[in-house]
């Protein structure tokens, strides 16, 4: 009730009811009727208004929509398992860098007003490095810089002073997408002592250096057995993609390379700060192996319901909850 009750203060009445418009638009459905079903939605499942309609819960019978893993029930998640205390070793990407060094395998360092040549010596012999803000999300602010002698001070007036190092993705990521660094989100829980992967997907770039999905990226799950991909893409404007617009590669059928290490190496980060133990990582698959690119102790619940990757309908949350049951 406490969550519910600060969701209706908090909620954007006026975005609620252009949803409400774009639904009835799409289906023809009574706005009135929409209205309701939302706000059951919202009281039985979790729901927000967004939610409701990025997984086209206006379609689903009662037992379809009890099976959607809801911004709601991915709270409870985050809650359950998640010390708010140590959030900032994860949302502050200088202190994450630092701490999980052993991980994200690239070096870094911090602009300040008074360390120019300290950056001019990092920028020797490489052809690009990546500047971005500390606390950015969704890919905002990230930027691929080909470095030159006015770079440090077009960087110092703005908010991108995280510098690193230009990842080179392996040629096998390539051949998918060779515009960004195609991150696989993997997200693992740590309990008890215990650490296992809940579910696994790959995001990929479109024609930008950034792949976030609400930043024109695409989106497809893995099997997270065999690191092969059994679905088509798409990204959040609805757009499915049967093969990739810039390569022709399809996406049923690719297999992930470096895949099992990838998995073992987020099992193994997972344990770093076992206060947070349900977190959703970014991994870059590099010629030098997986690397953390960055990990979200708010794990995103927006891409693993999407219609197109859910068979009858079913989603994800029974599976989280299976995988998530406490071991004994």
């Amino acid at each position: 009730m406490k969550y519910l009750i600060k969701r209706i203060l908090k909620m954007d009445y006026k975005r609620f009811f252009k949803v409400v418009g774009r639904i009835h638009k799409k289906t023809g459905r009574n706005r009135l009727f929409l209205f309701i079903d939302m706000i059951v939605c919202g009281l039985k499942y979790k729901a927000g208004y967004l939610d409701y309609e990025l997984f086209e819960m206006y379609d689903l019978n009662a037992k379809q929509r009890a099976t959607i893993l809801t911004r709601g029930k991915n709270d409870d998640f985050v809650k359950k398992y998640n010390v708010r205390t140590y959030r900032d070793l994860f949302n502050n990407k200088w202190k994450f860098n630092n701490k999980f060094k052993k991980f994200t395998k690239r070096d870094f360092m911090l602009l300040d007003e008074n360390n120019e040549k300290e950056f001019n010596e990092f920028c020797k012999g490489k052809e690009y490095i990546i500047a971005k803000p500390i606390d950015g999300t969704h890919g905002d602010g990230i930027m691929k810089i080909k470095p030159d002698k006015g770079t440090y001070k077009k960087l110092i007036k703005g908010e991108s002073r995280l510098i690193e190092d230009y990842i080179i993705q392996d040629k096998g990521m390539d051949k998918l997408n060779p515009s960004s660094i195609n991150t696989l989100r993997i997200v693992t829980l740590y309990d008890q002592g215990v650490s296992s992967i809940v579910c696994t997907y790959l995001r990929v770039g479109n024609h930008k250096i950034v792949d976030n999905f609400n930043n024109g990226g695409m989106v497809v799950p893995i099997n997270t057995d065999t690191g092969i991909i059994e679905y088509n893409a798409i990204d959040k404007a609805g757009n499915v993609f049967e093969r990739h617009p810039e390569t022709g590669t399809k996406f049923i059928g690719f297999k992930i390379p470096q895949f099992e290490e990838a998995k073992k190496m987020c099992m193994e980060a997972s344990k770093v700060i076992p206060e947070v133990g349900y977190v959703g990582w970014d991994v870059g698959i590099s010629n030098k192996g997986p690397c953390l690119i960055e990990g979200n102790d708010y794990p995103g619940h927006d891409i693993y319901n999407l219609p197109i990757h859910r068979t009858n309908g079913i989603g994800v949350y029974p599976d989280f909850l299976k995988r998530m049951e406490r071991k004994k």
